[in-house]
């Protein structure tokens, strides 16, 4: 796919990968709509041109709308987290914050469901799992299980929906604003979760967002998840 002169709607793009992943879309010629819950506080963030819509992607009735009305576009992706994500042991893990870790998924499911009908024939769709998908650490089960639902959402959903293009790109341990600690504490936090990656770093969001362009820009790839992951499924 050539992207320039193409439209692109991205829920989570105000933020971190998602605004990494505008930014490059908007440098290649595409036409960009950049959804979050609260876009203003985005306005001096996004590259100039971006239009700024507000919904909350586990809003069924929200997306499915907002959908119909950005119609027609090229490119769908979804990087937003659908709200807040449980960390810790699951046997002693509050089932509520449990089960609120899949808004991402249901976030996703709306956003798929209802904006996948509007994209052309050579249109695709990107998601973003992460690496606890297929390598889980101690106390991430949660993300490990949404993100694994996810990927296999993709996989399934890759023949139905062709010849769309659907694909996930798994992050690692990625520097973005989710994290709160700043300074000296946010680069020891860094320094202790990816200690033993083979690239012992955290990830740029802009290195994710070069992912999700490959397999936005090549269209022999469907149905698969990319890593960006800093060597974390081999460490």
């Amino acid at each position: 796919m050539d992207i320039k002169g193409r439209k692109a709607l991205v829920f989570g793009g105000t933020s971190g990968i998602g605004l990494s992943t505008v930014n490059r879309l908007i440098d290649g010629g595409a036409s960009v709509v950049a959804v979050s819950r609260n876009p203003d506080k985005a306005k001096d963030l996004v590259p100039a041109g971006v239009a700024l819509v507000a919904c909350d992607v586990v809003d069924e009735v929200a997306v499915e709308k907002l959908c119909a009305a950005q119609a027609p576009y090229d490119i769908l992706i979804s990087a937003a987290t659908g709200g807040d994500r449980a960390i810790g042991p699951f046997l002693s893990m509050d089932m509520k914050g449990y089960r609120a870790s899949f808004d991402k998924l249901w976030g996703y499911a709306n956003v798929v469901r209802h904006g996948t009908g509007h994209l052309p024939d050579d249109g695709c769709v990107v998601l973003v799992s992460g690496a606890p998908a297929r390598r889980c650490k101690p106390g991430q089960i949660a993300l490990s299980s949404v993100g694994g639902s996810v990927e296999a959402m993709v996989r399934a959903l890759s023949s139905e929906i062709a010849p769309k293009r659907i694909n996930v790109v798994s992050p690692g341990t990625i520097d973005t604003p989710m994290v709160p600690a700043e300074g000296a504490e946010r680069e020891k936090l860094y320094a202790n979760m990816t200690q033993n990656n083979l690239i012992p770093r955290a990830g740029d969001p802009d290195e994710v967002a070069k992912g999700l362009m490959f397999v936005i820009e090549n269209d022999f790839v469907t149905g698969t998840t990319i890593d960006v992951d800093g060597g974390w499924l081999l460490s």
